[in-house]
């Protein structure tokens, strides 16, 4: 008797199983991911950019789960311009999409006019200042470069741009 309760039970869950998921709850079979040589050679193109406005900076890709990529520090740039260009990058990856942004520089922008949009900016890991530019795929954001330690994130913004523009030729469109 033991055993037929065993095998209905069994019969039961591989049968029915659990329900399938909804087609709105199914991920993508596909997302474009940066390849790391691009990114390394956006990176170094935004660090040498600024590097030759005399701007010691860190560059940092971000994938679209928020993960760095890359990071590179430039020669004499300070330790917490890891952090900043992080954040800016993070800023676009996240809440961009999300927002129809694809710079930091319009989150900072939003924060100046819309009331309810201060509080974004005190989100973990959100930073609302200019300095990150996302990378688009097929019309899509893929990933974003994020620069920090220039005097402005406009300046910062200007590098990011440079490393983007690089290689954005060579991402689907």
């Amino acid at each position: 008797m033991k055993t037929l309760i065993v095998a209905v039970a069994l019969y039961g869950v591989t049968a029915f199983g659990p329900p399938a998921l909804s087609e709105p709850q199914r991920a993508s079979a596909y997302q474009y991911v940066l390849p790391l040589d691009l990114a390394v050679e956006a990176a170094t193109e935004a660090v040498s950019v600024c590097g030759l406005q005399g701007y010691r900076v860190t560059a940092t890709v971000v994938d679209m789960d928020g993960i760095p990529k890359v990071v590179l520090r430039g020669d004499g740039a300070t330790v917490h311009t890891r952090e900043s260009s992080f954040e800016k990058a993070f800023t676009v990856v996240t809440l961009g999409p999300e927002f129809n942004f694809d710079t930091s520089a319009a989150l900072f922008e939003l924060v100046k006019t819309n009331p309810y949009a201060p509080r974004l900016a005190q989100v973990h890991h959100v930073m609302a200042l200019p300095g990150a530019v996302a990378f688009h795929a097929a019309g899509a954001i893929v990933a974003a470069l994020g620069v920090g330690g220039a005097p402005g994130g406009d300046k910062d913004e200007v590098c990011a741009r440079a490393g983007v523009s690089r290689v954005e030729d060579r991402l689907p469109h």
